[in-house]
C-alpha cells in the first residue's frame, strides 16, 4: 500500500508531507500497488499506553482472559496498538493469577493491541500516598515475590512502582534493573534525597508525575525536582484534563522536554462506557463526565476514564505541539519498554502500526501490521 499526501510523523522534523510505503506489515522505502490518497490527515505511529487498568467494562486486575482480550480489542480500536495494562495493590495470590493471565494472553496471540509487558502498580507503596490503592494489601519491597510474580509472568514484567522510602528499596532497584524490570517512583512520600538516591540507584521512571507524591516547591523539590536533575529519568503524566491543569502539562513539557514525559491514560474499567458505579481494586468509584472518585471519598481521583489517544488530543487542546503529544505517547514510552527498535515510529523497517487522523485530529482509521482494523481509509 502507498499512501499520499499525508503529514507523517517524524520523530526529528515533526509532521512532513511525504508518501508512505507498507508492505507486508512492514514500512519499506518504496512499493507499487495501491495507492491511497490521505491529503490533510496525520500519520501517527501506534501509540504505546504502559500505565492503564481497564477500559469498557473491564480492568487487568480481574485476571480474566476475556476481559483482557476485550481490552486489547478496544485499544486497537482507539489507535493504542501496544499496551502493558497495570495491576494494582492486591493479595499476592490475586496478583499472580494476574500475571498468569497476562502470559496466557500473549501465547495465545489472539488478536488485538500487542502486550508487550505488564506493569505492577503495587504493592510496594507507603500508606501516606497510596491514593486508591488498597491498605490492606501494602508491603515494603519484596524482591522474592517480585521474583514470583515474574515467574508467573513467564517474563512480562516490565515495570514497577515503589515508594523508594520504604526498608529495602535500594536493593530492590538495584537487582529489577539488572534483571531488566524498570523501577518507577511513585506513590511515595519521598524528598528530593531520598528520590536522587534511588535514581542514583537505577530507578528510571517516575509513576504519574505530582499525582501521590510531595508537591513541587522552591525549598522542598521532592521527587519533581529529583527526577529533572536526572536526565536519564523519564516521568509519566496523566493528561486527561482532570488530573494536571493546563499549565502545569505545559510547565513538564518544557521542564523536561518530549523525550522525558511519556504520556499515560491511567484509565479504569469506566472508560468507554457510561457514568455510574463501578468496582475498583476491591473498592467502588463513582464516575461522573471525565472524573472518577473513591465512593466513599468523593476528593481522592481514583484514575481517568480517558483513553491514552484521547489524551493526546488533550494535550494538544492545552498548547502542546502535536509532535510532542505524539513522542510522548509513541516514542518515548516505546523506548522505555525497549521496543522503540520495531515500533514508535514510521521509519523504514518498523511495523506497520499506525493511527491516521482527520485533520481535526479525530481518529480515522488504525492499522496493525499493515492491515486497517479499525476505521476505513
Amino acid at each position: 500500500m502507498l499512501i499520499t499526501g499525508a503529514r507523517v510523523f517524524d520523530p526529528k522534523k515533526g509532521f512532513v508531507t511525504r508518501d508512505l510505503s507498507l508492505w507486508d506489515g512492514k514500512i519499506v522505502p518504496r512499493c507499487e500497488g495501491e495507492a491511497v490518497d490521505l491529503s490533510g490527515c496525520w500519520i501517527l505511529p501506534g501509540l504505546t499506553d504502559l500505565h492503564f487498568h481497564g477500559c469498557v467494562g473491564e480492568d487487568f486486575s480481574d485476571a480474566t482472559a476475556d476481559g483482557l482480550q476485550k481490552m486489547a480489542d478496544y485499544e486497537l480500536s482507539r489507535g493504542i496498538t501496544q499496551i502493558c495494562p497495570s495491576g494494582m495493590t492486591l493479595g499476592e495470590d490475586t496478583l499472580t493469577q494476574v500475571c498468569r493471565t497476562a502470559a496466557a494472553h500473549r501465547t495465545k496471540n489472539a488478536g488485538g493491541a500487542e502486550l508487550v509487558g505488564l506493569h505492577l502498580e503495587g504493592p510496594f507503596l507507603c500508606y501516606a500516598k497510596k491514593g486508591a490503592q488498597n491498605a490492606d494489601y501494602l508491603r515494603d519491597p519484596d524482591l522474592a515475590m517480585l521474583h514470583r510474580f515474574q515467574e508467573a509472568a513467564d517474563g512480562l514484567v516490565k515495570l514497577v512502582t515503589l515508594a523508594p522510602e520504604q526498608p529495602g528499596s535500594i536493593e530492590f532497584i538495584q537487582t529489577a534493573e539488572k534483571e531488566g524490570i524498570r523501577v518507577a517512583l511513585g506513590h511515595t512520600t519521598a524528598d528530593y534525597d531520598t528520590a536522587s538516591a534511588a535514581f542514583e540507584a537505577g530507578a528510571k521512571q517516575v509513576t504519574h508525575l505530582f499525582n501521590a507524591m510531595p508537591p513541587f516547591t522552591h525549598r522542598a523539590p521532592g521527587v519533581v525536582g529529583a527526577a529533572f536533575d536526572h536526565p536519564g529519568v523519564m516521568v509519566e503524566l496523566i493528561c486527561d484534563g482532570v488530573h494536571i491543569h493546563p499549565s502545569v502539562v505545559r510547565a513538564v513539557f518544557q521542564l523536561y522536554g518530549a523525550d522525558r514525559v511519556i504520556l499515560i491514560s491511567d484509565s479504569l474499567r469506566a472508560t468507554g462506557m457510561p457514568d455510574g458505579k463501578y468496582p475498583f481494586g476491591g473498592q467502588e468509584i463513582v464516575v461522573k463526565g471525565n472524573r472518577a472518585t473513591l465512593a466513599d471519598d468523593p476528593n481522592t481521583l481514583a484514575g481517568s476514564v480517558s483513553d491514552l489517544m484521547a489524551c493526546v488530543v488533550t494535550a494538544v487542546s492545552f498548547g502542546i505541539p502535536l509532535k510532542d503529544a505524539v513522542t510522548a505517547a509513541a516514542v518515548t514510552p516505546a523506548k522505555a519498554l525497549g521496543i522503540y527498535d520495531r515500533v514508535g515510529s514510521l521509519d523504514v523497517g518498523k511495523e506497520a502500526n499506525l493511527a491516521i487522523l482527520n485533520p481535526d485530529l479525530s481518529l480515522k482509521a488504525v492499522l496493525f501490521h499493515g492491515e486497517v482494523v479499525s476505521g476505513q481509509l
